[in-house]
Protein backbone atom coordinates (compact mmCIF):
# COMPACT_ATOMS: atom_id res chain seq x y z
CA UNK A 1 0.00 0.00 0.00
CA UNK A 2 2.82 2.41 0.87
CA UNK A 3 4.61 1.62 -2.42
CA UNK A 4 1.40 2.40 -4.34
CA UNK A 5 1.11 5.81 -2.62
CA UNK A 6 4.75 6.61 -3.38
CA UNK A 7 4.27 5.76 -7.07
CA UNK A 8 1.20 8.01 -7.25
CA UNK A 9 3.11 10.84 -5.56
CA UNK A 10 6.05 10.49 -7.96
CA UNK A 11 3.67 10.35 -10.94
CA UNK A 12 1.87 13.52 -9.82
CA UNK A 13 5.21 15.24 -9.25
CA UNK A 14 6.36 14.36 -12.79
CA UNK A 15 3.07 15.56 -14.31
CA UNK A 16 3.27 18.85 -12.38
CA UNK A 17 6.86 19.26 -13.56
CA UNK A 18 5.82 18.84 -17.21
CA UNK A 19 2.97 21.32 -16.77
CA UNK A 20 5.34 23.86 -15.20
CA UNK A 21 7.82 23.35 -18.05
CA UNK A 22 5.08 23.84 -20.65
CA UNK A 23 3.86 27.01 -18.90
CA UNK A 24 7.37 28.49 -18.78
CA UNK A 25 8.01 27.60 -22.42
CA UNK A 26 4.85 29.40 -23.50
CA UNK A 27 5.52 32.46 -21.32
CA UNK A 28 9.21 32.82 -22.16
CA UNK A 29 8.67 32.09 -25.84
CA UNK A 30 5.86 34.67 -26.12
CA UNK A 31 3.63 32.05 -27.69
CA UNK A 32 -0.03 32.93 -27.86
CA UNK A 33 -2.50 30.09 -27.54
CA UNK A 34 -5.47 30.50 -29.85
CA UNK A 35 -5.84 33.00 -32.63
CA UNK A 36 -5.47 36.56 -31.42
CA UNK A 37 -6.98 39.24 -33.59
CA UNK A 38 -4.11 40.40 -35.78
CA UNK A 39 -3.43 41.50 -39.33
CA UNK A 40 -0.34 41.62 -41.52
CA UNK A 41 1.59 44.50 -43.03
CA UNK A 42 4.73 44.53 -45.15
CA UNK A 43 7.73 46.82 -45.39
CA UNK A 44 10.71 46.71 -47.76
CA UNK A 45 14.14 47.48 -46.28
CA UNK A 46 17.48 47.76 -48.14
CA UNK A 47 18.88 45.43 -45.46
CA UNK A 48 17.59 43.86 -42.26
CA UNK A 49 21.09 43.49 -40.73
CA UNK A 50 20.35 40.60 -38.39
CA UNK A 51 16.61 41.02 -37.82
CA UNK A 52 15.02 37.62 -37.20
CA UNK A 53 11.51 36.25 -37.52
CA UNK A 54 9.51 36.51 -34.27
CA UNK A 55 11.33 39.77 -33.42
CA UNK A 56 9.21 42.34 -31.60
CA UNK A 57 7.34 45.14 -33.34
CA UNK A 58 6.92 48.14 -31.04
CA UNK A 59 5.02 51.40 -30.97
CA UNK A 60 6.19 53.83 -28.24
CA UNK A 61 8.14 51.01 -26.56
CA UNK A 62 5.09 48.73 -26.31
CA UNK A 63 5.14 45.42 -28.18
CA UNK A 64 2.20 45.39 -30.61
CA UNK A 65 3.27 42.61 -32.94
CA UNK A 66 5.95 40.27 -34.27
CA UNK A 67 7.97 39.81 -37.44
CA UNK A 68 6.30 36.96 -39.28
CA UNK A 69 8.53 36.51 -42.32
CA UNK A 70 11.62 37.93 -44.03
CA UNK A 71 12.13 37.27 -47.73
CA UNK A 72 14.31 38.58 -50.55
CA UNK A 73 12.47 40.62 -53.19
CA UNK A 74 14.34 42.42 -55.96
CA UNK A 75 17.55 42.38 -53.88
CA UNK A 76 15.82 44.01 -50.92
CA UNK A 77 14.34 42.52 -47.75
CA UNK A 78 10.56 42.15 -47.73
CA UNK A 79 9.51 42.00 -44.08
CA UNK A 80 6.03 40.78 -43.15
CA UNK A 81 4.84 41.80 -39.71
CA UNK A 82 1.78 40.72 -37.77
CA UNK A 83 0.23 43.54 -35.73
CA UNK A 84 -2.48 43.52 -33.08
CA UNK A 85 -5.88 44.34 -34.56
CA UNK A 86 -6.45 47.19 -32.09
CA UNK A 87 -3.55 49.14 -33.66
CA UNK A 88 -4.40 51.13 -36.77
CA UNK A 89 -1.51 52.89 -38.46
CA UNK A 90 -1.63 56.02 -40.65
CA UNK A 91 -0.30 55.66 -44.20
CA UNK A 92 2.68 57.93 -43.40
CA UNK A 93 3.94 55.59 -40.66
CA UNK A 94 7.70 54.99 -40.47
CA UNK A 95 9.18 51.53 -39.76
CA UNK A 96 12.77 51.37 -38.56
CA UNK A 97 14.99 48.51 -37.48
CA UNK A 98 16.58 49.19 -34.11
CA UNK A 99 18.91 47.39 -31.70
CA UNK A 100 18.49 47.08 -27.95
CA UNK A 101 21.79 48.46 -26.70
CA UNK A 102 24.98 48.09 -28.73
CA UNK A 103 24.84 44.35 -29.35
CA UNK A 104 21.28 43.49 -28.31
CA UNK A 105 18.49 41.95 -30.29
CA UNK A 106 16.97 43.68 -33.31
CA UNK A 107 13.37 44.81 -33.38
CA UNK A 108 11.13 47.00 -35.54
CA UNK A 109 10.08 50.36 -34.16
CA UNK A 110 6.93 51.81 -35.65
CA UNK A 111 6.49 55.58 -35.57
CA UNK A 112 2.92 56.50 -36.53
CA UNK A 113 2.46 59.53 -38.72
CA UNK A 114 -0.27 62.14 -38.63
CA UNK A 115 -2.22 61.27 -41.77
CA UNK A 116 -5.97 60.74 -41.69
CA UNK A 117 -5.72 57.76 -44.08
CA UNK A 118 -4.90 54.38 -42.54
CA UNK A 119 -2.91 51.46 -43.91
CA UNK A 120 -5.37 48.68 -44.66
CA UNK A 121 -4.71 45.10 -43.48
CA UNK A 122 -2.32 43.46 -45.92
CA UNK A 123 -1.00 46.91 -46.88
CA UNK A 124 2.53 48.20 -46.97
CA UNK A 125 4.47 50.63 -44.80
CA UNK A 126 6.11 52.89 -47.38
CA UNK A 127 8.51 54.85 -45.18
CA UNK A 128 11.42 52.83 -43.74
CA UNK A 129 14.69 53.62 -42.02
CA UNK A 130 17.60 51.25 -42.53
CA UNK A 131 19.39 49.89 -39.47
CA UNK A 132 22.72 51.37 -38.39
CA UNK A 133 25.50 49.01 -39.49
CA UNK A 134 27.90 49.14 -36.54
CA UNK A 135 30.57 47.08 -38.34
CA UNK A 136 30.64 49.55 -41.21
CA UNK A 137 30.64 52.49 -38.80
CA UNK A 138 33.56 51.08 -36.79
CA UNK A 139 35.44 50.30 -40.01
CA UNK A 140 35.06 53.88 -41.21
CA UNK A 141 36.14 55.21 -37.82
CA UNK A 142 39.27 53.06 -37.84
CA UNK A 143 40.13 54.20 -41.37
CA UNK A 144 39.64 57.84 -40.34
CA UNK A 145 36.72 58.49 -42.68
CA UNK A 146 34.43 59.80 -39.96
Amino acid sequence: MQRFNREIAVGLFVILGFLALAYLSIKLGNIKIGSGHTYTLTAVFPTVAGLKTAAAVEVAGVTVGRVEDIALQDYEALVTIRVDDSIRLPDDTIASIRTRGLIGEKFIRITPGGSERLISPGGRIREVESPVDFEDLIGRFIQGKI
